[in-house]
């Protein structure tokens, strides 16, 4: 067998993650069928994981749904299972939220389709871990630029639009739990600290203006994405909190309708974590846990 085909064997013999769209279309929910009828939500990284789930609920609830992404076939797939779903198409359209002039050319197509949106789901993000110790420069700007400057391209967007047109949205921020730190992973823990702070304080600036702002910070959440993890990795993550297992997508999806439903009116610059009481003990250590902290990954470095 050469490298490739190990490879590929490899991948093919680990355990699939997250639910498929199948699932997705009949998992139970909380929520009545009708709850968002008649809304407009974004959903940035709607082509998986988190955002696909989100997605799916949305859709379920009667939202019409406005997709983005950096990746187009994942756009289609998951545009074609909710509409198979639901028989409701969601617009897509693929691009980076890195790139301000992107994100514009984003909203006047939804206005174009749709006059505008209702709510935001600023779910796209990303990282990598990595001690901080050698994380290269283009590695730290990278991930900033994406998760907190991206992030606001879009808020500042919808606000912008939302006050021009003279009414009021919703946004809410996928982030994670920062108040402990976030060991190998420090450029995502400045940013989504950045991002959560900055919620708190436009969320008081924008209520003026009818826009409520909030945040859910997932903890170890089981998706598709977990085959970026090595098998040390997976094999702990659910001791990373007291309730001993991995949250689902599902989890997430209902905290984000919680918000941007009628049952979060009263409710912004908050965050809801959804992490199985990781806030309160266990690290995940995605790079591997490191000896001193009683692992196997030497000094930590």
């Amino acid at each position: 067998m050469n490298h490739h085909s190990a490879l590929t064997q490899a991948a093919e013999d680990r355990p699939k993650f997250g639910f498929t769209a199948a699932e997705l279309a009949s998992l139970p929910t909380v929520y009545r069928e009708d709850l968002l009828a008649g809304q407009v939500m974004l959903v940035s990284g709607g082509g998986s994981g988190i955002g696909k789930g989100i997605a799916f609920l949305a859709a379920r609830l009667g939202a019409q749904l406005v997709l983005c992404g950096r990746t187009e076939d994942k756009l289609v797939s998951t545009a074609d299972a909710i509409e198979d779903a639901t028989g409701r198409r969601p617009m897509h359209m693929a691009m980076s939220i890195r790139d301000e002039d992107a994100v514009d050319r984003l909203f006047d197509a939804v206005e174009d389709r749709f006059g505008g949106i209702d709510h935001l789901v600023n779910n796209a993000g990303g990282q990598f871990p990595q001690d901080a110790v050698h994380m290269s420069r283009k590695g730290w700007r990278s991930v900033i630029d994406l998760n907190l400057n991206g992030t606001w391209w879009m808020m500042q967007t919808a606000a912008q639009r939302w006050h021009r047109a003279e009414r009021g949205g919703s946004i809410v921020n996928i982030v994670a739990h920062v108040e402990r730190g976030m060991p190998q992973v420090a450029h995502t823990c400045a940013a989504r600290a950045g991002v959560i702070y900055l919620s708190k304080t436009v969320s008081t600036e924008w209520a003026p203006l009818g826009i409520r702002v909030n945040c859910v910070a997932p903890g170890v959440i089981e998706s598709e994405g977990f085959h970026v993890y090595s098998d040390e990795a997976l094999a702990r993550f659910h001791d990373a909190n007291p309730m001993k297992r991995r949250g689902d997508v599902w989890d997430v999806a209902e905290s984000v309708v919680y918000l941007t439903a009628a049952s979060g009116k009263f409710v912004t610059g908050e965050t809801i974590v959804v992490d199985g009481g990781m806030a309160q003990i266990g690290v995940v250590w995605p790079g591997g846990r490191p000896d001193y902290f009683g692992g196997a990954k030497p000094n930590g470095i």
